[in-house]
């Protein structure tokens, strides 16, 4: 018998799919975001400029066109999904469910399927956010209703920089919540599999 804390060893999903989520997800898409977000959306406040160029008007035309800035929406995103495979490592781990017998077990089975689920339901959900929020391309221009800041200008004119790395940042982004969403549910189905194996397996 392997004498290895049961906590220790859960810190991998018990199927195929699910590791190469768990390295695909920690890996890649956290890469992507740290490096290459930060160099397209790293200074993009300072050079976002509006007519007339004035402080206070930038300022309050970007909070209008960034309600949120994206890093921090896909941080959010990213720590949200990790959740609640969290919550059931924490649950196996409490109740020393080994590695090997999640997929044995029915109750650890359903909770680790419920899980996934929700991993999916926030990845769909934070892909209607992000469509709402940013959309699907990043204009060079961006009208501003500065009205409430400046009664002569009603609308301002404003430049937004490096528009079209944006826009290819956002369909990464997009293609990795899409693919993580694929996953999932690639993962229930070896899920049901292993389960559907264990069942016909002939009692000794």
């Amino acid at each position: 018998m392997n004498s290895s804390p049961p906590g220790l060893r859960l810190l991998r999903p018990p199927t195929v799919i699910g590791q190469f989520h768990t390295l695909f997800f920690g890996s890649v898409r956290t890469f992507f975001l740290g490096v290459l977000g930060f160099a397209v959306y790293g200074n993009e406040a300072l050079h976002f400029s509006c007519d007339p160029d004035k402080r206070e008007i930038n300022l309050y035309c970007y909070n209008q066109f960034r309600p949120i800035t994206p890093q921090v929406f896909w941080a959010l995103q990213l720590v949200s999904v990790l959740v609640p495979g969290a919550v059931f490592h924490l649950y196996a781990a409490c109740k020393n469910i080994d590695q090997e017998e999640i997929l044995q077990r029915p109750v650890s089975t359903v909770f680790y399927i419920i899980s996934v689920l929700l991993r999916i339901i926030l990845e769909v959900l934070a892909f209607w956010l992000q469509s709402h929020l940013f959309g699907f391309l990043v204009d060079p221009t961006y009208m501003c209703d500065a009205s409430a800041l400046a009664k002569i200008f009603n609308i301002s004119k404003c430049m937004v920089p490096e528009h079209f790395e944006k826009t290819i940042f956002l369909s990464a982004m997009y293609t990795f919540t899409i693919i993580t969403i694929l996953l999932c549910i690639a993962e229930i189905f070896e899920i049901l599999f292993q389960r559907l194996g264990y069942l016909n397996q002939p009692v000794t």
